[in-house]
Order: C-alpha cells, then structure tokens, then sequence
C-alpha cells in the first residue's frame, strides 16, 4: 500500500511504496511549528491515516468550505473579496490520527481538529511553513496526489 511520509522539516511530502519513493512534493506545514493540541495553529506529528478524500471530479481551484463545494472556482478577484479565508482548494485528504493521547481522542486528536492535506492558491509559499495547521500543497501536486492515494492510506508526519 502507498504511504505518505511527511518532514516538516524539509518542508516535503513523499509518495512511497515500500522501500521505493515514487514522487516528492514541496508543501507548507503550520506557521506555529508542530504539536498536537487542540486550538493550537500547529501541525501534528506521528501516525496517522487518510479518513476521507473529499472533491473528486470538481475543478481545479474549487473552493472548500467545511469541507463542502461552494461552488466557487478561486481567483485573485474572489481572494480580494474575501482576504481573511484560508483558502482550501481543489482536494481535501482528511487525516486522522493512530496514537491515543497523542494525535487522536481528547485535546489532541488530529480530525477533530480537521487536518487537511489540501491544495492552496498558487501565489503561497511552498517549502516554508505558513499554514494554520494543515498541510498546503499546490493544486496541480494535489490533484496528482489525489488521485494516486486510497482511503485508509498511512500518512507518517515528522519533525
């Protein structure tokens, strides 16, 4: 089964099968570091597995709203319209932690705390930590991303 490895520190995210490495992407992790508390703005780290895979067949750009298609397609006009969004586009991969008491269940638990892996306007920074928790990718690398992974994929997150 493929599996995505994520290192917050080299800012990428890489498709592996096995002992081989199919693809590395360049993201953006959590502006605030890591950790697993709720509230806190930051990425956690350790086991985790995609929940859910939301967006299949919209548009590139398609904008997300609690998970849900607005039926928006963004655009530098939509981002001047709304410039406090953090905007969640084209696909959502769900995560949800493996660890109790560290990144699932209570005050730590990773889809509670609605972390994505997600596409983002294509004006972000890659390779430097700027999200609000989730991991940002660009909208081409998502769609590709997207497409290669299954539900219940094992996504390992490390500092």
């Amino acid at each position: 089964m493929l599996q995505l490895v994520i290192s917050i520190a080299n800012q990428q995210l890489s498709l592996v099968d096995g002992e081989q490495t199919l693809a590395i992407y360049s993201i953006s992790t959590a502006l605030n570091g890591v950790g697993e508390l709720k509230n806190s703005g930051c990425t956690p780290r350790g086991k985790h597995y995609i929940r859910a895979k939301i967006g299949s067949g919209l548009p590139i750009n398609a904008v997300f709203v609690g998970r849900r298609f607005t039926g928006e397609i963004y655009s530098s006009n939509l981002a001047a319209k709304f410039p406090k969004r953090d905007w969640i586009l084209t696909r959502i991969l769900w995560l949800s932690g493996c660890e109790h008491g560290f990144n699932r269940l209570g005050d730590k638990d990773s889809m509670q705390r609605y972390i994505y892996i997600h596409g983002t306007p294509d004006s972000e920074p890659m390779g430097i930590a700027r999200s609000h928790g989730c991991i940002r990718m660009r909208n081409s690398d998502m769609l590709e991303l997207f497409e290669r992974v299954s539900y219940g994929a094992p996504v390992f997150i490390q500092e």
